[in-house]
């Protein structure tokens, strides 16, 4: 155990020098399970513990349809790039549910498309080489929904895919969503993004609705009260609100106006060999808000923002519903370009417990963080039983991160805290830094495992600021043992 309550500045230790064999990303093909991990529990503490990763999948409800099909195209529908298919997949959709539910059938074309509303029992198919490709215009999303948006609840656009308050539905099969968000449509709304390369407008900047909403949700403000005329906030692409048994199976995502999976306050998720390309200003992969019973895997993320986000909602709105996200497995997904791979933050008020993550691959120059926890004392934040193991981490600029600081910093009364956060059987190629742990001196991270953890090539340690009980074994620097304090 180390006691590290001070700031401690680490000294660079050195670009080393030499090739280094990275992991092959090519393509963005679904992916197959990864390989079985080299290095097994070898006791019983650890062994019950991955044995809850596995009965919260055994325990999952999943979806389940009639063997029935109703056609788009029989309702109208033509995928001719053209022709606006919104009301024809809508009755398509109506006549599915009033008819106990089945499969509502896309397929080979490019069908375009406003907002899609999924109902119970429906599962939303699209066949080979079928595209639904969204509209950028936002009368498409038309009328608002009760949504979320950055972890605070508002009437707004609706998402291009939305549920709310249903049960049994799905989105599946090989074809392709595309969200059609780039440099003319959808981004510029973010305002100022480092990486823009669109000319800056102060009319469409999101700040003017952005702004005003959060203050009315700090303010307490009744949800149904919290809408603008005048909104610039991209919608999510697939949100399912108040859901149970939720499928997303298959299909790729492309270039979405803001957060691409998005399930909210949600329960028995599974979003299972999704391809997540979208390179656009918070283009998370897949964020679970206050959800319960979530599976993710063998999905590939190549995002513009954090490839994987656990989130419970922001400040006093988060507080407001108290309702953390919990018992989700991340399993045998790839990450590629990305802020972060596995990430709990930064709308994290509400809380985060249960997490699982194994076996997955990471790597791009891209790639910012590896395994990221992100909150600071405005949003504060219980993130505890935190379990990450057999991960393969080829190229990272910082592998391991706990910032406290994020955003507004150490400006509130809500400190975050971290329990039982568990890292094992990880091993990192090459990274800028190996950590970037940022406590508060009044409230220091603690409760940190680090088993069998190396770090093969790093040109910096990194930062270690007010940390405090890390319990390591089989640490490695550059191939040097390491010693948290030494």
């Amino acid at each position: 155990m180390t006691d590290l309550t001070k700031r401690q500045s680490l000294k660079t230790l050195g670009t080393l020098t030499g090739g280094l064999s990275l992991l092959s990303l090519a393509g963005c093909q679904t992916l197959p399970l990864t390989s079985t991990p080299t290095v097994s529990a070898t006791d019983a503490e650890d062994l019950a513990v991955w044995q809850q990763a596995d009965e919260i999948i055994a325990n999952l409800a999943v979806t389940q349809f009639p063997e029935r099909d109703f056609l788009i195209t029989d309702f109208g529908a033509k995928g001719d790039g053209r022709a606006n298919n919104t009301q024809a997949i809508a009755d398509a959709i109506a006549a599915c549910a009033a008819a106990g539910g089945g499969r509502v059938l896309v397929p080979a074309g490019r069908f375009m498309t406003g907002a899609i509303h999924l109902k119970s029992n429906v599962n939303l198919h699209l066949q080979t080489d079928a595209v639904l490709s969204f509209y950028t215009n936002a009368k498409h999303y038309l009328p608002k929904v009760f949504t979320r948006w950055e972890g605070v609840e508002l009437i707004g656009y609706s998402p291009l895919i939305y549920a709310f308050q249903q049960e049994n539905i799905a989105v599946t099969g090989d074809g392709i969503l595309e969200g059609n968000g780039s440099s003319t449509a959808w981004w510029p709304w973010k305002g100022h993004w480092e990486r823009r390369n669109w000319e800056y407008d102060a009319a469409v900047d999101q700040a003017q609705t952005r702004t005003p909403i959060f203050q009315m949700a700090e303010q307490g403000v009744p949800v149904a009260e919290r809408q603008m005329d005048n909104d610039f906030l991209r919608p999510p692409f697939i949100q399912p609100y108040q859901c149970k048994r939720v499928l997303i199976e298959g299909v790729t995502i492309r270039n979405s106006p803001f957060w691409l999976i998005n399930p909210v306050l949600s329960e028995d998720v599974i979003v299972r060999q999704v391809n997540c390309v979208s390179h656009g200003p918070n283009s998370d992969g897949c964020n679970p808000e206050s959800c319960n019973r979530v599976l993710i895997e063998q999905c590939l993320f190549d995002t513009g923002d954090d490839c994987i986000a656990l989130k419970s909602g922001r400040n006093n709105d988060g507080r407001r519903l108290a309702t953390p996200v919990q018992n989700v497995v991340i399993q045998d997904c790839m990450m590629r370009s990305g802020h972060g791979g596995v990430v709990m933050g930064s709308e994290i008020s509400g809380g985060a417990r249960n997490i699982f993550a194994r076996r997955c691959r990471m790597s791009s120059p891209n790639l910012a963080r590896g395994i990221r926890i992100k909150t600071n004392s405005v949003r504060g934040g219980l993130i505890e039983n935190i379990y990450i193991r057999d991960i393969e981490i080829g190229e990272v600029r910082d592998a391991i991160v706990i910032n406290f600081y994020y955003e507004e910093g150490d400006a509130g009364q809500h400190m975050p805290e971290v329990r039982n956060l568990h890292i094992s059987n990880m091993t990192v190629q090459k990274s800028e830094r190996a950590f970037e742990l940022r406590g508060f001196e009044r409230a220091p991270i603690s409760g940190v495992t680090l088993h069998h953890v190396h770090f093969k090539q790093t040109a910096s340690l990194g930062i270690l600021e007010n940390v405090a009980g890390i319990d390591q074994h089989n640490v490695t620097v550059n191939g040097e043992p390491f010693q948290f304090g030494s």
